[in-house]
């Protein structure tokens, strides 16, 4: 029984370092694109869609959006245009890890999307940005999912407060 068990473990042990060299050679992307389309596409702030599985999050000023958000975030002194360009520069600008990319076509003044990938397994994830015109200022919306995955262990959640965390010295009113 165990020469049996140690052939085994042996065989498993290179199974799992010829899978995980594969994995290396062909690239993150390349794996994950066959689960689907990393870009999971726009949302209808009216009506979002949220996963069944835990493994999404949503931030919202106060009467921007209809669907109940994780974060409810404040309205802020700036305008829209404003909003959305100071957090697509922090979206962009390295606070969060992992590799972003824009993909959305850039035909929506007030959204802009991007795939966000994890740095150690590039596991792709869709995060949506919006701004709205609410009562003279602006509303934020963030919507984080993942494209994989039963449940993210809160990372949508994490990459919502860093924006929000980057965003706040600069835009927030003084409460």
């Amino acid at each position: 029984m165990g020469k049996r068990f140690k052939i085994f473990a042996a065989g498993l042990g290179l199974f799992g370092l010829a899978a995980a060299g594969t994995f290396y050679l062909l690239g993150p992307e390349r794996v994950w694109r066959l689960a689907g389309d990393p870009d999971q596409g726009s949302v209808d702030w009216d009506a979002i869609e949220r996963s069944p599985n835990p493994n999404d999050a949503l931030a919202c000023s106060v009467a921007a959006c209809a669907t109940p958000a994780e974060i409810t975030l404040p309205l802020y002194d700036a305008t829209p245009e404003e909003l959305l360009k100071e957090a697509d520069e922090i979206i962009r600008g390295g606070t969060l890890s992992g590799n972003v990319q824009r993909v959305d076509d850039g035909q929506d003044p007030n959204a802009k999307r991007y795939v966000v990938r994890t740095p150690l397994m590039g596991y792709p994830d869709t995060l949506n940005l919006g701004v709205r015109a609410v009562e003279g200022r602006a509303g934020l919306l963030l919507y984080s999912r993942s494209l994989l995955g039963r449940s993210d262990l809160g990372a949508n959640r994490r990459r919502i407060q860093k924006i929000i965390d980057a965003l706040r010295p600069k835009s927030l009113p003084e409460a």
